[in-house]
């Protein structure tokens, strides 16, 4: 009996100690040099400003070669069409950061500040060290007992609302306090230990992986909407999570079955219906038991992280590159524009066609579409900076995220989620632009 009640002890300073560390890192923002933001952010600013840019540069060129690197050496690049694609993105995307390091190619590409240098220095510098920085203190925030303490509690709102379990609430907030990597990391580690099935996993990465909240300050900044900064940032999320709703609903989210990975032990959440708090309490204690050794799980999450970033960071150059090309220098999304253009008009957005040809932009990266209204109406800029936060799925970063995971998500799939939530915050931003501007 004594040896039981020392172990829940010990169990207990355990979940308190681990889960407020990590909910720490994560969620905590705290003002340190001039900026405020969690601590993970700050660690990694820290790290990168130790380095320097150049020393950046070649970590970065080494991920990506070993990134591109690899599938030719376990000899699984041409294992299917999809892994086919991706393989040769890599090789593309290593070609790029070798341009990009050593100063060699089109000056176009080296010196516009939307392209490579964008994708180099804002995007592959920032996730190379913030995802292996965030995946060593992942483990405290998923393993000692957080997620299950906060499922109890959240558990009727997600699943009547999202169709996905509690806990799933850690990996919301993970995006828009910290970023989308990070969530995904979450995501993929619930999903490969049986915590999550298959279309909840779906739901989630698909539906809960937005840019964080430093993201919607630029967006906001460049589109002259600082002095509404809490009446966007409010309605950006709530329009954000009902699209999200919606979509869960309907096709392709719809036909994804409601099943653990194969060969995996499942890990469901229990159904609990009352003794909240004492569930909860009991919840985390045992997951505490179960959760092994610290230095082993973050070990292995601090791999699950490197892994990440050797799949994602060739690919953004690449995949992230055609986009902006596309986005720049051809009609093509002038054209895909017209998808959008029925709704834009339903709404009464004043700049009605602009918008949606601005919007089909977000495909390729969800910033370039404030590039092209700066110069619009309130409601426009509004509606499309919402837009931007909202679709949540682009080429430049999110998709390469989502497929470096284990999560059974398609590409094709993934274009008609875009639209779909395109389509649905337009519609929903559109009103709340009608009624307030």
């Amino acid at each position: 009996m004594a040896e039981t009640t020392k172990k829940n002890s010990s169990n207990a300073v355990k979940f308190i100690l681990c889960s407020l560390l990590g909910f720490f890192m994560f969620f905590v923002s705290i003002p340190f040099n001039g900026k405020t933001t969690i601590p993970v952010d700050h660690v990694t600013t820290l790290l990168r400003n130790l380095l320097g840019t150049t020393v950046q540069g070649y970590i970065v060129l080494i991920v990506v070669a070993i990134g591109a690197i690899l599938p030719f050496v376990k000899k699984t690049w041409n294992k299917s069409a999809k892994d086919l694609v991706f393989s040769i993105f890599k090789v593309i995307g290593l070609i790029c950061a070798v341009m990009y390091v050593f100063h060699v190619g089109p000056e176009e590409l080296l010196a516009n500040p939307d392209l490579l240098p964008y994708l180099f220095v804002t995007l592959c510098c920032s996730l190379c060290f913030l995802i292996p920085i965030g995946a060593v203190f992942l483990s405290f925030l998923t393993d000692y007992g957080l997620m299950e303490f906060v499922a109890v509690f959240l558990q009727p709102v997600m699943r009547k609302i999202w169709k996905t379990p509690g806990r799933s609430a850690i990996d919301a907030v993970a995006s828009f306090v910290g970023s989308y990597s990070l969530a995904l990391i979450i995501t993929d580690d619930m999903y490969l230990k049986g915590r999550y099935t298959k279309k909840e996993a779906y739901i989630i990465a698909t539906g809960f992986s937005t840019v964080s909240t430093t993201f919607m300050v630029v967006v906001a900044k460049t589109l002259d909407l600082m002095d509404r900064w809490n009446f966007y940032f409010w309605t950006t999320l709530l329009i954000t999570f009902v699209v999200t709703a919606i979509v869960a609903r309907i096709y392709p989210t719809a036909k994804v079955p409601d099943e653990y990975m194969e060969g995996i032990t499942p890990n469901p959440e229990a159904t609990v219906t009352k003794d909240h708090l004492k569930v909860a309490w009991h919840e985390a204690l045992e997951a505490v038991d179960r959760s092994g050794n610290i230095g082993t799980n973050v070990l292995k999450n601090t791999k699950d992280g490197l892994r990440m970033i050797t799949n994602i960071l060739p690919t953004i150059l690449s995949i992230g590159l055609l986009g902006m090309l596309l986005a720049l220098y051809t009609p093509i999304f002038s054209i895909i524009g017209y998808i959008f253009y029925p709704f834009t008009l339903l709404v009464q957005i004043p700049d009605a066609l602009l918008a949606a040809q601005s919007l089909a932009t977000t495909i390729a990266e969800m910033f370039l579409p404030a590039a092209f209204v700066t110069g619009a109406s309130l409601a426009t800029r509004y509606v499309v900076a919402v837009c931007c936060i909202s679709e949540l799925l682009f080429f430049s970063a999110v998709i390469p995220c989502i497929l470096s995971t284990k999560i059974p998500v398609k590409i094709g799939e993934l274009i008609v989620l875009w639209i779909e939530r395109v389509i649905l915050s337009i519609l929903l931003a559109g009103i709340v632009a009608l009624i307030v501007f």
